[in-house]
């Protein structure tokens, strides 16, 4: 590769970027805001989210916030690399709720000289590393971990604390559903949980 690359200068280099986080913390809003970027200058764009993934709109990928840009739902990673026609820059919203072949698919684009844009949350609700996402950190050129503020004390939050009554690994919910708690604070409500058990 860096012969080729030698030889070949004007030939397009890929890579990987990885944005991670709890819930609430800008992972989509940061995600929308390169790829409006990469738009604006005019490059070829194409954006995946989990066709599981229908809360706000069964094909946009929309931000908390209601910052939006059009998507296309796909069952699963394999179906990415048979949509992608010459784009310059795929970005790939819920990446957690993918198989673990987004990796391999995620290389594969960026081997071919795409800029690969990964948004996700890096822990599940328990605050276990959740799905792809740790093999996509290792394997990314470029990591941002976004931070929410912690519903309890106000510091900065890096987990998804589940108020819901549930416990199943994937379930799709908002504010009724999930709250973003810094370590401590988290770590405080898991031992209460579990001296009530």
């Amino acid at each position: 590769m860096f012969l080729e690359n030698t030889i070949n200068p004007k030939k397009r280099k890929g890579w990987i970027e990885v944005i991670c986080g709890s819930m609430f913390s800008g992972k989509t809003e940061e995600l929308i805001r390169r790829l409006k970027r990469a738009k604006i200058a005019k490059q070829k764009v194409e954006i995946f989210k989990p066709e599981i993934d229908k809360r706000y709109d069964d094909v946009a990928v929309i931000s908390h916030d209601a910052n939006q840009i059009h998507s296309t739902p796909v069952p699963s990673s394999a179906n990415i690399p048979l949509l992608i026609n010459d784009e310059d820059v795929v970005g790939i919203d819920e990446a957690q709720f993918f198989d673990m072949e987004l990796v391999a698919v995620c290389n594969q684009l960026a081997n071919q000289g795409i800029r690969v844009i990964v948004a996700g949350l890096d822990m599940d609700y328990k605050g276990v590393p959740f799905g792809p996402i740790p093999a996509l950190l290792a394997t990314a050129e470029y990591v941002t971990k976004v931070h929410a503020i912690c519903l309890s004390c106000g510091n900065l939050a890096n987990h998804s604390h589940r108020i819901a009554d549930n416990n199943k690994l994937v379930m799709l919910g908002e504010t009724d559903s999930y709250e973003p708690l810094c370590r401590d604070c988290f770590v405080e409500v898991n031992r209460k949980k579990a001296k009530k058990e």
